[in-house]
């Protein structure tokens, strides 16, 4: 039986977001397109089966098959990062970022990391709305008024604090990282060192970006960012991690499981081994540089034309927006982007005088649209059409009064759809994303 023929309503609805997927320009930059031989073991009848426990060692009968993927799935990860462990069964970046502080550390311990409007994570001690901030005693660090991570002031707050773990990586910073001076750091105050690679571990595969790999203890990569994969995460222990402690892998598996999980998705495990196979291609190499030139010239384009960018620019595959010269917040630049065929998400700024929720940036990036087959011409194009769509907004106000903000961005909502500035963008959009059809 079909999908459309049992369930014409999700059919419907799979089918436009297709489409909408097609007709777009996706430039969020912790999304991609999954290539169809990943989609293809992700639906595939994997889903059926249930694994508890790690291969050769399952709490269930009818494993053969899937403890050979799961190996394969472990050899490839730990032969493409070049680590000596790795664990494929987190369910995604905020769980595996968990399972490792539930392996090292104990409640109340001290970790590091970069605070949220800097552009950190939730999980990497947020405090009082997050399990890190809440169940581990949180001390962040911050960037300076350019947008830059001070390593000078982080190496003071540490010997200051004394974290048991400094957790690098972040959601929104555009810079390549010192692992080196990140080592030191740690092992000067003693700390574990987690390198949070979500966002660059296509790009570091891609060696487009220098591998944490010889310094940090542990990697945590999510695989559906840079990787292209399926919506899944990777543990992995490095050399420096085992001469450390040499039972770290043991903790951190224990930690994924029983610890925090139960049994592991393995369709998705087999879409993650297809889409380390895939990053292991010499191909894919050329699309992580490309990944690279093209944000480079995006924000080049972007700042000719008079825009302002998070550190100046970028070193990987994002950049942060700062409109606060142009006095919109990033919801407003956002929807009317949307409008016009381009999918970017409204994010903080470093040291934002606004909440969270009406930010003064917005955050995009390259990784999808050079999936798609777009370079340095087409760059040069969209950051155009960004500037315009800015432009065209830039005389909306949040309103200071708190109540009245919800009717107020309902009321730009609905101008913005009748725009006809915003519309015209949009049909050239639709006309450049059939030159480059979706994998």
């Amino acid at each position: 039986m079909t999908l459309i023929s049992f369930d014409k309503q999700i059919s419907r609805l799979i089918t436009l977001e297709s489409k909408r997927q097609q007709d777009v320009l996706e430039m969020i930059p912790s999304e991609n397109y999954a290539s169809r031989a990943v989609r293809k073991a992700l639906g595939s009848v994997l889903t059926n089966k249930y694994s508890e426990g790690y291969p050769r060692k399952r709490y269930y009968q009818g494993n053969r098959f899937i403890d050979e993927i799961e190996e394969l799935a472990i050899a490839r990860a730990k032969n493409l990062f070049g680590v000596p462990h790795a664990n494929v069964q987190p369910y995604s970046g905020s769980p595996a970022n968990s399972a490792v502080y539930m392996a090292l550390l104990r409640h109340g311990d001290t970790i590091m990391g970069l605070k949220l409007s800097g552009g950190g994570h939730l999980t990497h001690g947020h405090p009082d709305v997050t399990f890190s901030g809440t169940f581990y005693r949180s001390s962040q660090y911050d960037v300076d008024v350019n947008g830059f991570i001070d390593m000078d002031a982080v190496a003071a707050l540490a010997k200051k604090e004394k974290p048991k773990m400094i957790v690098v990586g972040t959601t929104a910073y555009p810079r390549i990282f010192d692992w080196k001076r990140w080592r030191e750091i740690c092992d000067s105050v003693g700390a574990y060192f987690l390198a949070d690679i979500s966002h660059i571990a296509g790009l570091i595969v891609g060696g487009v970006h220098p591998s944490p790999a010889p310094y940090a203890d542990i990697l945590m990569a999510t695989t559906h960012k840079t990787l292209r994969g399926p919506r899944g995460a990777l543990l992995m222990v490095t050399g420096p991690g085992l001469v450390k402690d040499p039972t770290m892998g043991e903790k951190i598996n224990k930690a994924v499981f029983p610890g925090l999980q139960g049994g592991p998705h393995d369709n998705v495990t087999a879409a993650i081994a297809v889409c380390l196979h895939e990053a292991s291609q010499p191909s894919f190499k050329l699309y992580a540089w490309q990944v690279v030139d093209n944000a480079k010239v995006l924000a080049d384009t972007l700042q000719r034309q008079g825009c302002t960018l998070s550190t100046g620019g970028t070193d990987n595959h994002l950049m942060i927006m700062d409109l606060r010269p142009q006095g919109v917040i990033g919801n407003i630049a956002a929807e009317a982007l949307e409008v016009a065929g381009i999918v970017v998400n409204r994010n903080s700024v470093p040291h934002d005088p606004n909440p969270p929720f009406y930010p003064s940036g917005i955050r995009l990036g390259t990784p999808a649209i050079t999936t798609r087959g777009m370079g340095e011409k087409e760059m040069k194009i969209i950051g155009k059409w960004i500037v315009a769509v800015v432009r065209e907004v830039s005389n909306y106000r949040l309103p200071e009064a708190k109540e009245e903000r919800v009717a107020f961005l309902k009321k730009v909502r609905g101008e913005l759809q009748k725009n006809k500035q915003l519309q015209s963008i949009r049909r050239s959009v639709i006309m450049l994303t059939k030159m480059f059809p979706v994998p």
